[in-house]
């Protein structure tokens, strides 16, 4: 008897500017815009610098999330490796969550990372201290404090490391 099996696929994909127009109904709550850069605005700051490369975290083909990896102009704040990315402005939109795509795009991230950037080996990222369900989650899906900090906007961060 064969069985049918749901596929809630989530996956990471390289943004392209034709996706731009559906990022206009992308909701982040104040809450978390207080923590995270606006996906449209994190896109025009790739657009003035190569090193930030823009990442759309899809779940059944729809656009459930962003994140941009920067290069080492945006990693050496926070470390000396020069084979390290910075994730910044990750985000997923507040109509999707609640249902692991959060931690399954991290669980993405390393073999993302290894096909698309050879030669990398880590991938690090600020956290505010006072973004504990961000923590939490990056914790669960294999980022390690540490003890590296630094002062941001919303005042101190947390440094997490994940190194492959």
């Amino acid at each position: 008897m064969e069985q049918s099996i749901s596929k809630c696929i989530t996956r990471l994909e390289f943004y392209q500017p034709k996706y731009l127009h559906l990022f206009e109904e992308y909701y982040l709550s104040e809450e978390q815009s207080r923590f995270t850069a606006q996906p449209i605005d994190a896109i025009r700051a790739c657009e003035n610098d190569q090193e930030r490369i823009p990442i759309l975290i899809l779940y059944e083909d729809k656009i459930a999330g962003f994140f941009v990896l920067h290069g080492w102009n945006g990693a050496k704040d926070y470390s000396n490796n020069k084979q390290a990315l910075l994730l910044r402005a990750y985000s997923v939109d507040s109509s999707f969550q609640g249902k692991g795509i959060a931690q399954k795009s991290l669980e993405l991230l390393p073999a993302f990372v290894k096909e698309h950037f050879p030669g990398k080996n880590e991938i690090i990222l600020a956290v505010n201290q006072i973004n504990t369900i961000a923590q939490h989650v990056y914790k669960k899906c294999g980022f390690v404090d540490e003890g590296i900090r630094a002062m941001g906007r919303q005042g101190p961060m947390y440094i997490l490391h994940m190194k492959f």
